[in-house]
């Protein structure tokens, strides 16, 4: 899951960053509202953390115009104005959830999952699929009942395909998730990735179509 960071603040944003990446997201900080439009309109998110005081362009000016623009991604407002008034302007202007600075880390992370599972029409913290389990709070992968160590690269991409069930997703949208700006990829990441999963899980676990690029099936039938 690739997000995109809107922070000003560099102790912040430095704490943020680390602790969503420790969490298995690709994360992109941009530090002004006029950067994090141009990386919205180049980037593939699945969700952002937007606080409203931001040099240049702020926060809820950036979201009203992401929303008169059609752009359905989640957004979480991060703000210290804790007033009522203020939380009903931050959603009337089209967020998806509200955090009052200062916050915890854990909570930033619950709100981030419940969005991203609310986008992709999944109703429960578990991700179910015939033999596989996958718990993103617990970043814990079990078949048949029994735990599967994965690699952080490795659960990012098996959460992606769950998440997206049904759905092909090619190598560039796999690696657009999966790295953010600044990393270095390997030509083959990708492909190594898959190859471990199918190994550690079973065969088909992940279907190839070829010249597109990967599926889970939405029935493990």
């Amino acid at each position: 899951m690739r997000l995109l960071l809107v922070e000003d603040d560099e102790l912040l944003g430095k704490g943020v960053l680390a602790g969503l990446t420790q969490s298995g997201f690709a994360v992109d900080w941009a530090k002004s509202g006029e950067d994090a439009e141009v990386a919205l309109e180049t980037a593939d998110y699945d969700a952002v953390v937007l606080d409203i005081g931001l040099p240049r362009m702020d926060g809820i000016t950036l979201l009203q115009k992401r929303r008169r623009e059609r752009d359905s991604r989640p957004i979480l407002l991060l703000t210290a104005r804790d007033t009522v008034a203020d939380r009903i302007g931050g959603l009337d202007a089209g967020a998806d959830d509200y955090l009052v600075k200062p916050f915890d880390l854990d909570e930033l992370l619950a709100r981030l999952r419940a969005l991203l599972r609310r986008s992709k029409g999944k109703t429960t913290p578990i991700l179910n699929h015939g033999r596989l389990q996958l718990d993103p709070a617990g970043h814990a992968v079990t078949l048949d009942g029994k735990p599967v160590v994965l690699s952080q690269r490795e659960f990012a991409v098996l959460q992606d395909l769950l998440m997206n069930a049904g759905r092909v997703l090619s190598r560039g949208q796999l690696e657009d998730r999966l790295y953010g700006w600044g990393e270095e990829i390997d030509s083959n990441a990708i492909e190594v990735h898959i190859h471990n999963l199918r190994r550690k899980l079973y065969p088909d676990a992940i279907r190839t179509i070829r010249g597109v690029g990967y599926i889970i099936p939405e029935s493990d039938a």
